[in-house]
């Protein structure tokens, strides 16, 4: 590490599109498995009024999974049985940025999941990470009744790790959602590609990470 780096103590990620693979991506293979318009289910969710207000919900923790699958359902047209899980079935890992996070925590440092909840029953999309063994503080929204871009959130997030901001990285795959994290003297990575994510991580922790 130079003379001019800062030391950091813990990275805190985002999970849908920064552990995984793109949101988009897993939105338009689920809208051509139904024969829906490309972007149907995808714009549904995240610019529809009325979309948008039930993941709102979803994630606040003020709906279950079950009453949001009802509801985007209703919106498309489409069975609501298990929605979340059929919209989620192409969701895998992003192995680079996995195995990053691995390294990160190898070399001493703490990492933290800080997720807008999609709920946990009854689909758990967050199953195959096994987020619990493999890293030190977890934060779904809906346990806490606040999301992001809520600076609430993270300062609850540096509170369980017991960590101020500048001893922290924060990396989301939504501009916006950076904005609170460097206000509360964070560092941030925008998580673009898998490859552009590790090397902004690389960067700042000046160590190996693949």
């Amino acid at each position: 590490m130079s003379d001019t780096q800062q030391t950091f103590k813990a990275v805190i990620f985002d999970f849908g599109g920064v552990l995984t693979n793109p949101m988009d991506d897993t939105a338009i293979a689920f809208a051509a498995e139904i024969g829906l318009p490309t972007y149907a289910y995808r714009d549904t969710v995240a610019f529809d009024p009325a979309g948008r207000a039930l993941y709102a919900q979803l994630e606040r923790g003020d709906i279950s999974q079950t009453q949001w699958n009802e509801g985007i359902a209703s919106i498309l047209g489409i069975d609501s049985d298990n929605l979340m899980g059929r919209a989620l079935a192409t969701l895998v890992p992003e192995k680079l940025v996995v195995n990053a996070a691995l390294a990160i925590r190898e070399a001493g440092l703490k990492t933290a999941i800080l997720s807008n909840s999609m709920g946990l029953e009854p689909f758990n999309p967050y199953t195959p990470w096994d987020l619990e063994a493999n890293h030190d503080v977890i934060v779904f929204s809906e346990h806490h009744r606040i999301r992001k871009p809520e600076p609430a959130i993270y300062q609850l997030t540096l509170d369980k790790l017991q960590l101020p901001g500048s001893a922290c990285i924060f990396v989301d795959d939504n501009p916006s959602n950076l904005i609170p994290a460097q206000e509360l003297g964070m560092a941030t990575v925008h998580a673009t590609t898998a490859e552009e994510t590790v090397s902004g991580l690389q960067k700042l922790l000046g160590i190996p990470l693949g």
